[in-house]
């Protein structure tokens, strides 16, 4: 068997765990398999990049940025690399380069196009363990790219599709995928299994075990996913097309204290007008999510959205400097305000989610600012100091003990 392992941040934060995840690895690689390792940085030592940077420029220019981050992941590769020699087992680091990954050349939110999978293949046939820097690439002037968040994930899963991998393995702080944030939500459960479609929404709306891009890449290219603890052995959570068990109403809630909403206030009440707005954030590559359109009254309209806060300064320049094409009087923004999900397939064949799910509100008093849905979730924006009350009472409504 091939299999990929991803190892998060936390999970070789330091020297006891580096070596905790080399024995796994190496438990595997024993039984025959060949194995490739992708690791994040140590710890929080992104951040501790980040601070750095921006103690010697505000607004570092975001090639540098990637060029800088690209030192955590190699710290990490290379250390456990050496804890696995240390244990008698062969094992390589690699880098982006020395792999190939080609991506687009958006820096801080790049895009795999391809990865060149000779040298690993080459590697393996070796029998060496393969460790390789997740979260970053190449573009096409060979400069350092990264892949925006939770870029490590996606990393791994790009892998597992370009060697036709046996499994794919991500590990994490928790043991699996929750209903709910277990630190957040006592009552919560872990699933035995999920789709990918779920797992994507419940990953977009917040849940932070897997990121967004990495499950709809797996579902693009059919990669089955386990999601597991690096710190004990228990099962996971597997990640695929379809589950065997029964389908509950809804698999998880999910909390997001990222969003900002931004209102643009008195624009021309006219056809086109919402493309003209989105048209223009969607060339600067920012997502937009939960949107709301007033009914016209004097010839103007308001448009309401939420974006991530990151991305919040972007978006009113972008608005600002357009002020005269889109004809509106000012711009709102509300940092104060957090996202509420239900997510679930069972919803598709049962009615009355919805008024559960306000009902479960209403309880606790929480109020709701604006609403999305699709076909398997519900999307609440309320006032951030009442997301906890609020995601245990939706998930205590929805998810039996």
């Amino acid at each position: 068997m091939l299999i990929v392992k991803k190892f998060g941040g936390t999970s070789v934060g330091n020297k006891e765990r580096i070596l905790n995840v080399a024995k796994r690895c190496i438990e595997d690689y024993k039984k025959g398999n060949d194995v490739v390792v992708v690791l994040s940085a140590m710890g929080k030592y992104t951040d501790e990049l980040i601070t750095m940077a921006r103690d010697i420029n505000e607004k570092p220019p975001k090639r540098e940025m990637d060029m800088l981050f690209t030192i955590g992941e190699q710290m990490s590769v290379a250390l456990m690399s050496m804890a696995m020699d240390s244990m008698g087992v062969p094992a390589v680091s690699l880098n982006a380069f020395q792999v190939a990954m080609h991506t687009t050349s958006a820096h801080g939110s790049a895009r795999l196009k391809k990865i060149d999978a000779a040298r690993i293949r080459r590697e393996l046939d070796n029998r060496r363990i393969v460790v390789v820097t997740g979260f970053q690439g190449i573009d096409k002037y060979n400069d350092y790219t990264t892949l925006g968040r939770g870029g490590s994930d996606t990393t791994a899963v790009a892998l597992a599709a370009a060697l036709h991998a046996d499994a794919c393995e991500i590990y994490t702080d928790v043991d699996g995928v929750y209903t709910a944030d277990p630190r957040k939500v006592p009552k919560a459960r872990k699933l035995k299994e999920i789709t990918y479609d779920e797992m994507l929404d419940l990953a977009t709306l917040g849940a932070g075990v897997l990121h967004n891009r990495s499950v709809e890449m797996a579902k693009k290219y059919g990669v089955p996913l386990v999601v597991r603890s690096s710190l004990n052995n228990s099962e996971g959570t597997v990640v695929k097309e379809e589950v065997t068990v029964e389908r509950m109403l809804i698999s998880g809630v999910a909390l997001d204290t990222d969003a900002v909403r931004i209102a643009v206030i008195g624009l021309k009440d006219e056809p086109g007008i919402a493309f003209k707005v989105f048209d223009l954030l969607g060339k600067k590559n920012i997502n937009v999510d939960v949107i709301l359109q007033s009914i016209g009254r004097d010839g103007t309209k308001d448009i309401s959205f939420t974006v991530a806060r990151d991305d919040v300064a972007e978006v009113e320049k972008i608005l600002e400097a357009n002020r005269t094409r889109l004809t509106f009087e000012k711009l709102e923004t509300d940092t104060t305000v957090a996202k509420v999900s239900v997510v679930g397939a069972g919803m598709q064949s049962n009615a009355g989610v919805a008024g559960m799910m306000f009902e479960a509100l209403y309880n606790v008093g929480v109020n709701i600012r604006m609403i999305a849905t699709s076909e398997i979730r519900i999307t609440v924006l309320i006032d951030e100091a009442d997301v906890d009350t609020a995601t245990k009472a939706v998930h205590d409504k929805f998810i039996e003990d």
